[in-house]
């Protein structure tokens, strides 16, 4: 496993992260016990770096893997508070959840614009508050949008950065991919440390996994990547693909044959793009939000790059 400093932090992370959303009870719901034994078995296979956030609901997981863990874990989260006194709560909710006295990285989640991060101001200021008593050791934004990339690498304030890059640009939502990439460059050479998300588009690049990570490996200007996973064979396969070997096949195929759903996240807002654009009638609006099929749902992952709010995935 290769490993480098998020840009000019003193965090030295492997080059997969492991993206904790997958395990939760948003999505695969694991045990406890399940999913801390999902995230050991990346430890144990050099992964020093994990993703998650408030929102996820998992730090109980994160919680049992550390105290049964041989190794240290670089642990990245993130909150939706927006004012000095929640910002505060949500930290201190980190470190007692996940038993950590000091996280190492946090931050401000799904920031959408310039005028995001303004409105959110109050956050930040308790976030330097925090680094400087040493509750966290670095601050970030996470972002679908390019805008946030371009203001977040003039902000002295923020140091690490979770943009949504991927080969097709799933999912960016202002801009094109060669805007991002240009953001992204920006960033990461005026010292940010950058961490990708949705290399493989929620799920929906799966069907071209070998150009979506040889896509994401090349591109120079990122330091780790993070890559939803919720189970050993998930573990292998991806550890393989990074430290550059061929994935067993055994393992490919019990992959390969891993029944997968389509998911329609909670935050779900029923606009009703996705219904429009599916060709095989396999979604509809109830109680204003979209609803699949599974009978007609054929995986293929289209209606995910018509979602603007990014919440349809296939696991």
């Amino acid at each position: 496993m290769k490993y480098r400093y998020l840009g000019d932090t003193d965090l030295k992370v492997s080059r997969l992260c492991f993206g904790s959303l997958t395990i939760s009870s948003l999505q695969a719901d694991l045990s406890v016990n399940e999913g801390a034994d999902v995230i050991l078995a990346a430890m144990d296979m050099g992964v020093n770096f994990i993703d998650t956030a408030e929102f996820y609901r998992n730090y109980k997981y994160i919680n049992r893997a550390i105290k049964r863990a041989k190794s240290e874990l670089v642990i990245s989260t993130k909150s939706y508070a927006y004012t000095y006194e929640g910002m505060k709560e949500s930290v201190e909710k980190a470190r007692r959840e996940t038993g950590k006295d000091v996280i190492d990285i946090f931050m401000m989640h799904e920031q959408e614009t310039r005028l995001t991060l303004k409105g959110h101001r109050e956050a930040l200021e308790y976030l330097v508050d925090a680094r400087a008593k040493g509750l966290i050791r670095a601050i970030g934004v996470s972002t679908h949008t390019v805008e946030v990339v371009d203001a977040a690498a003039d902000m002295e304030e923020i140091e690490v950065i979770h943009p949504i890059i991927n080969f097709r640009g799933l999912g960016i939502k202002d801009g094109n991919l060669h805007d991002m990439e240009k953001a992204i460059e920006k960033a990461y050479k005026k010292g940010k440390g950058i961490y990708a998300m949705k290399a493989l588009g929620g799920g929906n690049l799966i069907s071209n996994k070998q150009m979506a990570f040889s896509y994401i490996l090349s591109f120079p200007y990122i330091h780790s990547i993070a890559v939803g996973m919720k189970s050993s064979d998930e573990v292998i396969a991806n550890v393989d693909i990074f430290e550059g070997r061929t994935v067993d096949p055994n393992v490919e195929k019990r992959l390969t044959n891993t029944k997968r759903i389509l998911l329609v996240e909670e935050w779900c807002e029923g606009c009703g793009k996705c219904v429009r654009h599916c060709r095989h009638n396999a979604l509809h609006i109830n109680n204003c939000r979209s609803v699949v099929d599974p009978d007609l749902c054929i995986l293929c992952g289209y209606c995910a790059g018509y979602c603007p709010e990014f919440c349809i995935k296939i696991i």
